[in-house]
């Protein structure tokens, strides 16, 4: 019983960090652009994951890892930083945090694609249901009763997580929970420091404080260290079992945009981001 423990342990380690990063964004494109932010997160936890990675002398992935090490950096490394700050210049954290309901579905559906599960159909009614909630969730508050781009965005965002979670899971297997997350990194190193000088902004003086901190806390905690536990715990604990613990990270971003942003989280938005966890945990309990 000890390993599942301790991958229950690290998972829930992760969630919470992760739970902290949509908030932080959302301070730090106040005065970043989503396209810096992005890349410099990128750039300086790929610095410290080639650190850790030459300091511990691992040895290269093998041929076969590569390709998927380059998905993951797509799903999580790029994808979902960037849609992410795209989307909260339009809409509140609180708003795009009732989206992460659906991450668990979205790695599920990867996993599927990938061809390593295949829930029943009890699953597949629970997860149509928490989708449906948040697509009626979405509509209610437009006055157009059409997607705006904070939506679009977001769905975008899980989307690219959720891929990026279910390689990644597949590959910590193997490769270790901290190295997927360096390696992925170091992938896009070329690519992301080129682009944080290109649109580093001209002045940082008079970048805020809290944008600074923002931007610390998604590129050392949110971008490296929480996939440390996240990626471990998934390879301890199984990825079905602990991938549970994502239910939670809605409940605690919403604290957190509550607490810290003084955003406030209406009923309506509380209720859906209870339902969704319901529905999600009803479709991974049959799944």
């Amino acid at each position: 019983m000890k390993p599942l423990n301790s991958g229950w342990a690290n998972g829930l380690i992760g969630v919470v960090i992760f739970a902290g990063s949509l908030p932080a964004t959302r301070v730090a494109v106040i005065d970043f652009s989503p396209t810096f932010l992005t890349a410099a997160r990128a750039a300086i936890a790929g610095l410290l994951g080639l650190v850790l990675i030459l300091l511990s002398r691992q040895k290269l992935p093998e041929r076969k890892d590569w390709l998927p090490l380059f998905y993951v950096a797509i799903g999580v490394v790029v994808g979902f930083p960037l849609f992410t700050a795209l989307a909260l210049q339009y809409v509140s954290a609180a708003h795009t945090i009732v989206f992460v309901g659906l991450l668990p579905l979205s790695t599920a559906l990867f996993s599927v694609l990938r061809g390593e599960e295949r829930p029943n159909l009890l699953f597949w009614l629970f997860a149509i249901l928490g989708a449906s909630l948040v697509f009626g969730y979405m509509l209610i508050q437009t006055e157009t009763w059409l997607f705006n781009y904070g939506d679009i965005f977001m769905l975008i965002a899980i989307s690219l997580c959720g891929f990026g979670y279910a390689e990644g899971g597949k590959l910590s297997k193997h490769l270790g929970g901290w190295q997927v997350i360096c390696w992925a990194l170091i992938l896009t190193l070329p690519v992301m420091l080129p682009l944080s000088y290109v649109y580093m902004p001209a002045n940082f003086d008079q970048i805020s404080v809290s944008a600074k901190l923002g931007l610390a806390y998604v590129s050392i905690f949110s971008m490296l260290i929480g996939f440390f536990f996240w990626y471990k715990g998934l390879a301890q604990g199984g990825i079905a079992a602990v991938g549970q613990l994502q239910l939670l990270q809605p409940l605690f971003g919403l604290m957190i945009a509550a607490v810290f942003l003084q955003e406030q989280v209406s009923l309506a938005m509380f209720g859906v981001t209870i339902t969704v966890i319901a529905c999600v945990a009803c479709a991974k309990r049959l799944s």
